[in-house]
């Protein structure tokens, strides 16, 4: 199981590629590029809170 820190890390990762996606599919009008990439960062953001909650969860130990 991964600790908080690194689910943090992961999710950072995958916001910064999906921000890179993104803009890949907006500069060659790839609609569905655009789309992965803010699929991407959905995932990166849910994996900061699900990092974050652990943190929290160890903190109230």
């Amino acid at each position: 199981m991964a600790t908080g820190t690194e689910d943090k890390a992961k999710g950072a990762g995958n916001k910064a590629a999906g921000k890179a996606k993104e803009a890949a599919g907006k500069a060659t009008d790839s609609h569905k590029t655009e789309a992965k990439g803010k699929a991407q960062q959905a995932k990166g953001e849910m994996q900061k809170g699900k990092g974050d909650a652990k943190d929290s969860q160890k903190k109230k130990r």
